[in-house]
């Protein structure tokens, strides 16, 4: 990547800036010094359009196109520590790439990180910026989340980035010990962030606090 486009916004992508966001994150629970660490070191203004960058840094969702948002920085640090409550940290999935964002941080955590896109063209830059940022433990395609991905299951943490209905596939393809952090809600009604830890064929539930999130939705486009 050329050293024009990682200096750009440089006033507000400062490493200053970056520092002033993580202590926020810090003030507002994120207590686990890895998560911290791994989201100093992933520049967000890399996954935002040109013209936000000087907004990468503030503590609040962007739209990256196509009705789509990159998740409030909070709001990923409290996903991704909720992640790490996994008993092995070997293979992570993430059910809609977006950005690319919070596949980038979690590849910092995780051996191997899968990621679901249903939308083709955010699924194609999210490629690119991952590749161009050297992050090659990420494994992406364009397919329905709601289906997760069997064929690499089991995951030690399942992370959705969209809200609603969790689909039972995904319980299934949760490995002994592992976690799946969701947005739930039921008939559209307020999303709650809820993780779930999966001992045996019970799945223990904990509530993290209220979210709003995209919907989840079928299909791909």
């Amino acid at each position: 990547m050329n050293a024009g486009k990682l200096a750009r916004g440089i006033g507000m992508t400062s490493d200053r800036t970056r520092r002033r966001l993580i202590e926020k994150l810090r003030e507002q629970g994120t207590t686990d010094d890895r998560v911290l660490s791994a989201m100093t070191e992933t520049p967000r203004h890399m996954f935002v359009d040109e013209a936000l960058s000087s907004r990468a840094y503030e503590n609040s969702a962007l739209p990256i196109g196509r009705g789509q948002t990159i998740s409030q920085p909070l709001v990923v640090a409290m996903m991704t520590q909720a992640a790490m409550a996994a008993d092995k940290r070997e293979k992570a999935l993430e059910i809609g790439t977006g950005s690319g964002y919070q596949a980038a941080v979690l590849a910092r955590l995780f051996d191997k990180v899968f990621s679901t896109e249903r939308i083709g063209e955010l699924a194609r830059l999210a490629r690119q910026r991952l590749h161009g940022l050297k992050v090659h433990n990420v494994y992406s395609r364009h397919a329905d989340g709601l289906e997760g991905w069997p064929g690499q299951a089991p995951f030690d943490a399942i992370v959705v980035t969209a809200g609603g209905r969790i689909p039972e596939a995904l319980f299934e393809q949760l490995g002994e010990g592992g976690v799946l952090v969701a947005p739930a809600s039921e008939s559209g009604g307020a999303q709650e962030l809820i993780r779930y830890t999966r001992r045996d064929d019970d799945f223990e539930r904990e509530s993290l606090g209220a979210v709003s999130f995209v919907p989840l939705l079928e299909g791909i486009d």
